[in-house]
């Protein structure tokens, strides 16, 4: 077999095995092995570790020895034992109490997207998320089948707040928002956008409109709802009446949707928006020619399994925004997940 052969072959198998990859670390974050030996006053050895977590010897040491491999732990002999601690990359994004942990939105991947990934072949045939075969729950309310129960939303909202509390400031000083006193953040969930956005304008308010549900445990459950500077509206974006701002933001949002109902909640938009506010859409943009970046395209496959929409590029949400009224459409790119897209009224 010639070299060339040799590293085709290396990389099909990496394809290959990355489902296994991902499964091991879902696993592990739902496991608790991360916070066990977080809280562990010294390392821990595979026997200590199965007897805290109630799992199997076997099952716990290759697992173990798997995450040492995958970098997320380390391991050291002692005493003629292997016994494991937390790398920095485990301590720093996979432990519920960092401030920069991801645990959430990786235990939200492993529950409900990876088990619609399984029918993406599916999804490649019918052009149609995959919820029924998935869940067993039609999906033509599409959030009716995101949020499957008060756990399922709670961990969804979870899960976006670990990506604003690390994306977050980033993404919004993208543009200078500060000549917008009052922002709507639609579709805001937990506020922890809107929290980015208060703390990087101090002099800016925000309204943070979800629908009943989202907001409700928002409240319960999210700081953001104790600012003053923050408030939650309860609404249907598509259908009640929006609040009045100087700047509307949509998250990912418009990639969940058609874009016929892209153009649809966009009109509303710019009917609600005050003379010379306009709307910041952050969302990852595809290339102009839509074959990369590879993350936004996977991200892209992900909304064809989950929802009814896509990513886009920034020629197709300009061809969005200018038949909803708005103008001066700027788009610019963050080096992150998720870029930046503002238009005026």
């Amino acid at each position: 077999m010639c070299s060339q052969e040799g590293e085709g072959y290396s990389l099909l198998k990496e394809y290959a095995n990355g489902f296994m990859v991902s499964q091991v670390l879902f696993a592990a974050c739902e496991l608790g092995v991360f916070e066990l030996l977080a809280e562990a006053l010294e390392p821990l050895d595979s026997a200590a570790v199965s007897s805290h977590l109630g799992s199997s010897p076997q099952g716990t040491e290759l697992l173990l020895n798997t995450c040492v491999s995958l970098k997320l732990l380390q391991a050291d002999v002692r005493g003629g034992k292997a016994v494991y601690a937390n790398t920095e990359l485990a301590s720093t994004y996979l432990v519920r109490g960092s401030p920069r942990s991801q645990r959430d939105m990786l235990l939200y991947a492993g529950r409900t997207a990876y088990v619609c990934w399984r029918h993406l072949a599916e999804a490649v045939r019918e052009g149609r998320n995959q919820y029924l075969k998935a869940f067993g729950i039609p999906s033509e309310e599409l959030f009716s089948a995101i949020y499957r129960s008060e756990d399922e939303r709670l961990q969804f909202m979870q899960g976006l707040q670990d990506v604003w509390r690390l994306e977050g400031a980033t993404v919004l000083a993208a543009f200078d928002l500060s000549p917008f006193p009052l922002i709507c953040d639609l579709g805001g969930g937990s506020g922890a956008l809107a929290k980015a956005c208060v703390s990087l304008y101090p002099g800016c308010r925000a309204i943070v409109f979800d629908i009943p549900g989202v907001v409700q445990i928002a409240k319960r459950h999210f700081s953001a709802s104790e600012d003053e500077r923050i408030s939650f509206h309860e609404g249907d974006f598509f259908k009640d009446a929006l609040p009045e701002a100087d700047l509307y933001i949509l998250a990912r949002v418009l990639h969940d949707w058609t874009d016929a109902k892209c153009c649809h909640l966009l009109h509303r938009v710019c009917r609600a928006c005050r003379t010379g506010g306009g709307i910041l859409v952050i969302e990852s943009l595809l290339d102009a020619d839509g074959r990369g970046p590879l993350t936004t395209l996977l991200y892209s496959l992900n909304m064809l399994v989950q929802t009814e929409g896509r990513e886009r590029t920034p020629a197709e949400y300009r061809a969005l925004l200018a038949p909803a009224g708005f103008r001066d459409v700027r788009c610019r790119r963050t080096g992150g997940t998720y870029d930046a897209v503002l238009a005026r009224k």
